[in-house]
C-alpha cells in the first residue's frame, strides 16, 4: 500500500467536516468514530489530509523528539501481558535495579546532543516506593541545573498524589502512566491492577499541577469498539501527551506471536486520536517501526511528536535516520535544548 497524501487544506474532502468540528471543539459521535475506523485504503489519504488540519493548527509542521530512558529494567510483580519485564514474560532481557544519578543524568545530556526536548526516566515495577521518588527528585533537580528547558517526564506506575507533589517540586513536568486499552478489554491483558488504578494515577498527577501523559497500546486483541472507548477515556481526561503505541510483539510473552498490525488500521487509529483530543501533543510511540515500515512517515500527519533510539527492551529508530525522515516530508524539528542552551 503506497499511500501520497493530498496538499492543501481539505475543502473537497468528506473528511473535512470532522476537521473543522473538531478545530471547534465538537468531536466526532461513535458512529463517525467507527466509520474512520472503517476507512478503505483508497480514502486513508484523505483522511490523513483532514487530520493534519486539525493538528496543523496547534502543532504547525513541528516534529517534537522524545528519548526514553530505562531507569530499572524487569523485576516488575504486575502479569501484563505485552510487556517482556512483567512477571509472567520469559523474555531474554537485561534486569537491573534503578540506576545511579549519574547515569541518568549521562542519559539526559546524550537526549539533548540527539535534538530532544523532552527525557522520560521509566522504572518498572507496580509504583515507586519513597526511596525511588527521592532519587529520581534528586537526579531531576540535577538535570535542570544543565538543562532547565528540558521536559522531564517519569513513568513509575502506580501513583498517588503525594508522591506526584514531590515530583513536581523537583521539576518533574509529565507524568507517564498508559490508559492501554478500553475498560472492557483491560482484565484481558493484566489482572494484577485494574483499569480504575490508571486513571487514578492520571488523576492524581494532575490534582498535583503535573502534566499529564497518557496514551494506549493498538493490537492486542481489541475490538473498533475499545479504541473508541480509549479515545473518548482520554478526551475526558483531558490528558496533555497522548503516546499510541503499536503493539511490538515479544517472544517469551503472552502476546509474543500476535501478528503485527494491518498499518491502515494504524494510521486510521492515529487519526481518530488526533479527531478527539485536537490540542493534545500526540506521539507515535512503540512499534511505529515494525507496524508501518517504510511508510511511517505518514505518522506525522496526525501526530506532532516521536520517540528515537529505541524503547523500552525493544529497538527503535535512530535519531539520524528519524531527522532524515522528518525533514524530507518538509516537517520541521523543534529547536533543541542543545540548540537553545
Amino acid at each position: 500500500m503506497t499511500i501520497e497524501v493530498p496538499a492543501g487544506p481539505p475543502t473537497q474532502s468528506p473528511y473535512a467536516p470532522l476537521a473543522r468540528r473538531a478545530l471547534a471543539g465538537d468531536p466526532p459521535s461513535r458512529d463517525e468514530a467507527r466509520a474512520i475506523l472503517a476507512t478503505s485504503d483508497d480514502d486513508l489519504p484523505r483522511l490523513l489530509q483532514a487530520a493534519f488540519a486539525v493538528r496543523r493548527r496547534r502543532w504547525g509542521r513541528r516534529v517534537k523528539i522524545c528519548v526514553l530512558q530505562n531507569a530499572r529494567s524487569g523485576l516488575c510483580p504486575e502479569d501484563c501481558s505485552y510487556c517482556s519485564q512483567s512477571s509472567i514474560s520469559k523474555a531474554e532481557i537485561d534486569t537491573y535495579q534503578i540506576l545511579p544519578r549519574a547515569e541518568l543524568v549521562a542519559g539526559a545530556r546524550r537526549a539533548a546532543a540527539q535534538g530532544a526536548r523532552r527525557y522520560c526516566m521509566v522504572t518498572s515495577g507496580r509504583g515507586p516506593t519513597d526511596r525511588d521518588i527521592e532519587h529520581l527528585c534528586r537526579t531531576t533537580r540535577a538535570i535542570k541545573d544543565e538543562y532547565p528547558e528540558m521536559e522531564i517526564c517519569v513513568s513509575l506506575g502506580i501513583l498517588d498524589e503525594p508522591k506526584a507533589r514531590r515530583l513536581a517540586a523537583a521539576g518533574v513536568g509529565w507524568v507517564n502512566h498508559n490508559l492501554n486499552t478500553s475498560e472492557r478489554f483491560h482484565p484481558e491483558i493484566c489482572t494484577t491492577h485494574t483499569y480504575a488504578d490508571r486513571v487514578s494515577t492520571i488523576l492524581a498527577a494532575k490534582k498535583a499541577g503535573l502534566h499529564t501523559c497518557c496514551g494506549g497500546i493498538i493490537g492486542m486483541g481489541e475490538r473498533d469498539e475499545d479504541i473508541i472507548d480509549l479515545g473518548f477515556a482520554l478526551r475526558e481526561l483531558e490528558v496533555d501527551s497522548l503516546p499510541l503505541n503499536f503493539l511490538h510483539p515479544i517472544d517469551g510473552t503472552p502476546l509474543g506471536e500476535r501478528a503485527t498490525i494491518d498499518r491502515g488500521r494504524a494510521l486510521r487509529a492515529l487519526c481518530l486520536m488526533r479527531f478527539l483530543n485536537p490540542g493534545a501533543d500526540i506521539r507515535a510511540a512503540g512499534g511505529r517501526e515494525r507496524t508501518l515500515g517504510e511508510e511511517q512517515a505518514l505518522a506525522l500527519y496526525p501526530a506532532n511528536s516521536i520517540f528515537v533510539n529505541g524503547y523500552l527492551t525493544t529497538p527503535g529508530q535512530a535519531n539520524a535516520e528519524a531527522r532524515e525522515m522528518v525533514e524530507r516530508l518538509g516537517f520541521r524539528l523543534e529547536e533543541s535544548i542543545a540548540e537553545s542552551a
